[in-house]
């Protein structure tokens, strides 16, 4: 799976934009502020039809311009195909893969497998876990329509109770039909807990050898799935915490409340680990996860590294850039020099000042 090219219309400061990429690495430096980030976020966005950055379609659309888009030409499989973005200030998205319209966003996770590197990402470990949740969400949809599914109505089941806690402050007969909203959470939230167990037992295996390998045998790494609630206990948990649910007017019970938990040895690294250890164990994380999408997809993500180099030290740079040899790669950075000599042989390098992006065209074959 490789992107050809993406263009750009009224994007951030992006008046109007068309690059073509290389197979292998790409660089895009420039000084900071200048639109590095915008170009992988347009990326993230097609395959996804959501921001890295948790920003919302009208905060990515130019100033005093009420719409944008994005199209990308990609070949998977060595078959092409385009995927359009239509952004609206007041509306919903609009979405064409090959110039069909797609009446469901979910219908676009799959066609354009990606995983990003950012700065935040190495602070995953300590953030709260929300940001884990986030980060199993957004891969389990990437390579399971199923779970996308589950997730979504999941989540629609949950905002409907929530609203309905809320309602029976001022009506009391209302009590009578959260079993509907019950119902659903459990049937829905068994499925999600079930796909991420097996699919965190999957990535520890990857976790553990990636990471002991990186720290030349001396740490070993394991993940550990904290639910919140069994499958079996869902449903009974679920309704011995309505008098506090009432109270607080949201649902205490359920995977929107999962953990993930990062150990070196005996040690939880989210409240004992030294910054360097954690940068590790995000590291080897993020390398745990493009193995284990290659293996699901029977094909090569595309690697988004938002100025993630400058963040880690040249040992981890090194092993880092040597395991991602044979996947598209597209990286910003903020110089060139010691990273271009002593790591890139084969690239191509976009110059990015103020919005407008130059092909310096160097070293392609």
């Amino acid at each position: 799976m490789i992107i050809k090219s993406l263009e750009l219309k009224d994007y951030r400061n992006y008046a109007d934009l068309n690059m073509c990429f290389y197979s292998g690495t790409n660089i895009l430096y420039g000084e900071n502020a200048q639109g590095k980030t915008n170009i992988l976020e347009a990326i993230y966005l097609c395959g996804t039809t959501k921001s890295h950055r948790g920003s919302r379609d009208k905060e990515i659309i130019r100033f005093h311009k009420d719409e944008a888009h994005i199209r990308i030409i990609l070949e998977k499989n060595h078959i092409p195909h385009r995927i359009d973005l239509h952004l609206k200030k007041n509306k919903a998205k609009g979405v064409a893969i090959d110039g069909l319209p797609i009446k469901r966003q979910g219908e676009l996770f799959g066609m354009l497998n990606l995983v990003v590197f950012s700065p935040e990402d190495l602070y995953i470990i300590k953030n709260g876990p929300a940001e884990r949740r986030r980060f199993l969400d957004l891969e389990l949809c990437q390579i399971s329509k199923i779970y996308l599914h589950h997730l979504s109505s999941y989540n629609k089941a949950l905002s409907q109770r929530n609203n309905l806690l809320k309602q029976i402050g001022f009506n009391k007969s209302l009590l009578d039909t959260i079993y509907i909203w019950d119902s659903k959470l459990v049937e829905y939230g068994i499925q999600i807990i079930q796909t991420r167990k097996e699919f965190i037992l999957k990535l520890n295996d990857l976790v553990y050898e990636i990471h002991k390998k990186l720290t030349g045998g001396r740490e070993e790494l394991f993940l550990r799935y904290e639910p919140n609630v069994t499958e079996s206990a869902f449903a009974e948990k679920l309704k011995k915490s309505l008098e506090r649910d009432l109270a607080l007017k949201m649902t205490n019970v359920g995977p929107h409340r999962d953990d993930m938990c990062f150990m070196l040895g005996n040690k939880d690294l989210r409240k004992y680990g030294s910054q360097g250890q954690q940068r590790t164990a995000a590291l080897s994380l993020k390398l745990a996860e493009i193995d284990l999408v290659k293996s699901v997809i029977q094909d090569n993500p595309i690697l988004l590294l938002d100025d993630v180099l400058s963040e880690l030290d040249r040992k981890r740079q090194t092993h880092l850039l040597e395991s991602i040899g044979d996947i598209q790669t597209i990286i910003t950075c903020t110089g060139l020099e010691e990273f271009i000599s002593r790591r890139l042989k084969n690239n191509k390098i976009f110059h990015v000042v103020n919005g407008t992006v130059t092909d310096e065209n160097q070293a392609l074959p």
